[in-house]
């Protein structure tokens, strides 16, 4: 047992940190673990497309932070490259144009997660919707950009 605890603070100390703010989207729907083994304590589940960010990664398993700051280990094979933004306002308002005042391509409501497409000019992001909508919407309105 010893030996097994050695091993496993051997491994934390030599994890690397991921880059910085490095998001990603769970691929299915997965468990969250205290620890990063299967063996480990079930946290909670966590839904398909849900972006998390990497905070350390060691071997198979990542540390993620979640949108509502929990920190928990996932296996690695569950995350995607592909990025979502969860929507934290209320309702989020989607422009046609990087600008307050453009036209409203369509409004997203809290929690819903939208597919990241690229960066806008500071402070927007744009994104598409599950149906194909797409615009830009202002990064403080969304998590996990």
């Amino acid at each position: 047992m010893r030996r097994s605890a050695a091993i496993f603070l051997l491994g934390l100390a030599t994890a690397l940190p991921a880059a910085a703010i490095d998001y990603r989207s769970v691929v299915e729907p997965a468990l969250m673990y205290d620890a990063p083994s299967q063996q480990g304590k079930p946290l909670y589940a966590i839904a398909r497309g849900t972006p998390v960010e990497a905070v350390v990664v060691l071997d198979a398993w990542v540390k993620v932070r979640d949108a509502k700051g929990e920190l928990a280990w996932l296996e690695k094979r569950l995350l995607s490259e592909k990025r979502t933004l969860l929507v934290k306002a209320d309702r989020a308002q989607v422009r046609a144009q990087p600008d307050d005042t453009a036209p409203m391509a369509f409004e997203a409501d809290r929690d819903v997660l939208l597919d990241f497409l690229e960066p806008g000019p500071t402070g927007w992001v744009k994104v598409r919707h599950r149906d194909g909508q797409q615009g830009f919407v202002k990064t403080v309105q969304v998590w996990g950009f």
